[in-house]
């Protein structure tokens, strides 16, 4: 039989790093715990009385909305100052969005796009309801990482020795 009040059902909590004030003046710094499909918001504004809380160096404790002053997200990158570099060209290495060598073979550099295409591609992420500034910062790092290995590609295909085209149309 089923036990429907097994830990093991409980559902998946994404840890949202915050500062909270609460009434009384105090701040606590740590991670709210979120579940899955649910935002930050949706999880303040949900018919619950409680919240799950975990402060930096301490023990998880659940905190009564009634006492909440105040929730402030922390960590999250804004989308203008990346969005502002990605316009600067000039600065613009792929060799370091990639995290490989100048020099590295073709192989390192298409293994580096791989990985790094799988962690950011928005995609992965659909499912899950993200803040607009994260999924911003996910499809400004896609678009990043592609740009990066179209960089590097191109140059290698040049080199491509002894490449022959697929297709030639047969001559009049």
């Amino acid at each position: 039989m089923f036990e429907r009040n097994r830990f093991d059902t409980a559902p998946e909590m994404n840890a949202v790093p915050v500062e909270i004030a609460l009434l009384d003046g105090t701040v606590l710094k740590g991670k709210l715990l979120v579940p899955v499909p649910k935002s930050l918001a949706d999880t303040l504004n949900g018919g619950t009385t409680f919240i799950e809380f975990e402060p930096y160096g301490g023990e998880k404790r659940y905190l009564a909305k009634g006492q909440l002053g105040a929730v402030k997200p922390l960590g999250v990158p804004k989308v203008s100052g990346l969005q502002a570099r990605l316009r600067q060209s000039e600065n613009f290495d792929p060799h370091a969005v990639l995290g490989v060598m100048r020099g590295a073979s073709r192989a390192e550099i298409r293994e580096a796009y791989v990985r790094l295409a799988k962690s950011y591609h928005p995609d992965r992420y659909a499912n899950v309801a993200l803040p607009p500034e994260v999924s911003d910062y996910l499809a400004a790092m896609a678009r990043r990482i592609n740009a990066a290995h179209a960089a590097l590609e191109v140059p290698e295909k040049r080199r491509a020795p002894g490449q022959e085209p697929i297709f030639t149309s047969p001559g009049r």
